[in-house]
């Protein structure tokens, strides 16, 4: 009896031990990479099983030493001396959702009028295009919505193409201007450009009017 409680106490140190070193390599990762920096489980998996990595990301985010965003997508927040904790930035955010889900992502509406200059506006619901399933996650008070589309709309993600003709969208044509077209030439590259009129095809006319006339250099 007294050989068989030793056995089991020498197992649960045992347990213990693996638990802590598990969770101190984890938490040496996640320092080295900084704070700022967007993970998931399988950024762990060579530290041990998918269950044991799951239960020390819990431990740590009950710590405060991590945040948990979403399912499965955790952070090392940037820290601020007034405001504390940070949000992360949206993008990070989606590019880390379209790693871990393997999809695709392109930003939509007035995110992407905002990332092209062509609008100030911030939106707290930001809208990105996938060719997964349409979800919302929810980050604080700001909203990432991914909104299923059709191969044709997915076509153009991940180029500078896609963001303008999805910015363009979303301004109208009634509202494009001289200014318009000088923000985007002076925005865009001359790659930029070239791939432009490459995706010309994925355009709707007016859309692809407009393309023509930033990109008119270039196509001369």
């Amino acid at each position: 009896m007294l050989e068989e409680k030793y056995s089991i106490i020498s197992a649960k140190m045992s347990g213990q031990k693996q638990i802590q070193s598990i969770d101190s390599s984890i938490l040496r990762r996640i320092r080295a990479h900084g704070r700022g920096w967007i993970f998931t489980p399988d950024s762990f998996l060579d530290i041990g099983s998918r269950i044991a990595i799951d239960h020390a990301l819990s431990r740590h985010t009950r710590k405060g030493a991590i945040r948990r965003l979403t399912r499965g997508l955790y952070d090392y927040p940037r820290l601020h001396a007034e405001l504390g904790e940070l949000a992360p930035p949206v993008d990070d955010v989606a590019k880390a959702l379209a790693g871990r889900d393997a999809i695709r992502l392109q930003p939509s509406g007035a995110y992407a009028a905002n990332l092209l200059g062509l609008s100030t506006q911030v939106p707290v619901r930001t809208v990105f295009l996938t060719d997964g399933s349409s979800r919302t996650v929810h980050l604080g008070k700001r909203q990432i919505i991914l909104k299923r589309t059709t191969p044709r709309q997915m076509a153009t993600a991940g180029r500078s193409s896609g963001t303008v003709i999805q910015a363009l969208r979303w301004i109208g044509a009634r509202h494009v201007n001289d200014q318009t077209i000088a923000i985007l030439r002076q925005r865009l590259s001359a790659s930029d450009k070239q791939q432009l009129l490459k995706d010309i095809r994925y355009a709707p006319a007016w859309i692809a009017k407009i393309i023509r006339q930033c990109a008119r250099s270039e196509e001369a």
